[in-house]
């Protein structure tokens, strides 16, 4: 089976857990503020804060904003329920748009949902393409409204603005194990300002900087030593891993038959965190079924768009009847439609000619 991700972890992540081990310092320390200090230099040196997961540093950059109770935070449906979940957990409404054909935020729908309640959007660079960053930011500016990148699938992903992750008031990275890194789970948050990055170090830590001298109540969302050091050894392959991802997506773009590739947007760099086709809503799931009786990986992100799940309850979430959140045909049609290939670096040649081989003849006998 070619799997659909695939985490590398090699020698050198082992030895720089063993030297933590050894050392005794396990909790915050010294390797979660030199991790701090070498991802701030891929996000146009911001102040970075590294937490427990993804979630974690969505939640709290949300939080050191000022969002809370009464604020509305516009957000596509189509992504991982994490991105709403958030909102949710800092006491505001998460409000869904639909997305445009790059399977993120749509500038157009998130103008249209605008109130006087809205505080926040938050665009997702889902698959690790940069959403349209650039309307974004001027309907930002237009009206007053924060930004929170969730950047969790777009390492090292870049915009014509700027890396990903310096394009907002905030960025949340996620580190779970099948990211484009990993540092066994945690998550990075980035910001603009550095008063709201002391604010989210205080969230993290009980609310405070020094020991027993708690400023605010807070949370125990710390990264550990053991994960920053493996952040750290992975942070430094990230590069070269994304250039084989990109390869790797390169030559499947080339030789797809019968599906719809992904392709960057203009000015964009696609890190491809996953590589995701379109395909005729009729046969996608005997597509996948197929490959994987071939033995080719495959995962559908995501089949149930989150204003559609359980815990949101189909616009019964929604205060305000003018936003009537089911109305969202773009995502719906995308859940129907998506399907991640392999992409990941460890894919040899045989791999993604058997990946596309397979593709190719059970697309078109399919159709």
């Amino acid at each position: 089976m070619i799997p659909i991700a695939s985490p590398i972890i090699g020698s050198r992540e082992v030895e720089a857990v063993t030297k933590v081990l050894r050392s005794a310092s396990l909790a915050q320390g010294a390797e979660v503020f030199a991790f701090e200090e070498e991802f701030s230099q891929f996000v146009g040196n911001r102040t970075c804060v590294a937490v427990n997961s993804g979630t974690s540093a969505l939640h709290l950059a949300l939080l050191s904003l000022g969002i809370g109770p009464g604020d509305e935070v516009i957000v596509p449906s189509f992504t991982f329920a994490a991105t709403a979940n958030s909102v949710r957990l800092a006491g505001a409404v998460p409000v869904f748009v639909d997305i445009d054909d790059s399977f993120c935020i749509d500038p157009i729908a998130a103008r249209n949902a605008i109130t006087d309640r809205t505080a926040a959007i938050m665009p997702v660079h889902l698959y690790g393409q940069p959403a349209e960053m650039l309307q974004l930011t001027e309907l930002a500016q237009d009206n007053n409204l924060l930004i929170i990148e969730d950047a969790a699938q777009a390492h090292l992903a870049t915009h014509q603005l700027g890396p990903v992750g310096a394009l907002g008031d905030a960025a949340a990275f996620s580190f779970y194990p099948t990211k484009n890194m990993t540092s066994g789970e945690g998550g990075m948050i980035v910001f603009k300002e550095p008063a709201n990055a002391r604010t989210a170090q205080l969230l993290r830590n009980q609310g405070m900087e020094r020991r027993y001298a708690n400023e605010i109540v807070g949370f125990n969302l710390r990264m550990t030593d053991i994960h920053a050091a493996i952040g750290r050894v992975q942070l430094s392959q990230l590069a070269t891993w994304t250039s084989k991802r990109q390869e790797n997506a390169d030559f499947m773009t080339r030789n797809l038959e019968n599906v719809v590739a992904p392709s960057a947007r203009k000015g964009s760099s696609h890190v491809f965190h996953q590589y995701t086709i379109r395909v005729n809503a009729q046969i996608r799931d005997a597509l996948s079924e197929g490959l994987l009786a071939e033995g080719v990986g495959n995962a559908v992100y995501y089949p149930t768009p989150v204003h559609r799940l359980p815990s949101y309850g189909l616009c019964e979430r929604c205060p305000d009847p003018s936003h009537p959140c089911s109305a969202l045909p773009e995502t719906d049609r995308a859940s129907q439609e998506c399907l991640s290939l392999p992409v990941h670096p460890n894919l040899t040649l045989e791999d993604l000619t058997k990946i596309v081989d397979s593709v190719n003849r059970l697309s078109g006998s399919l159709r």
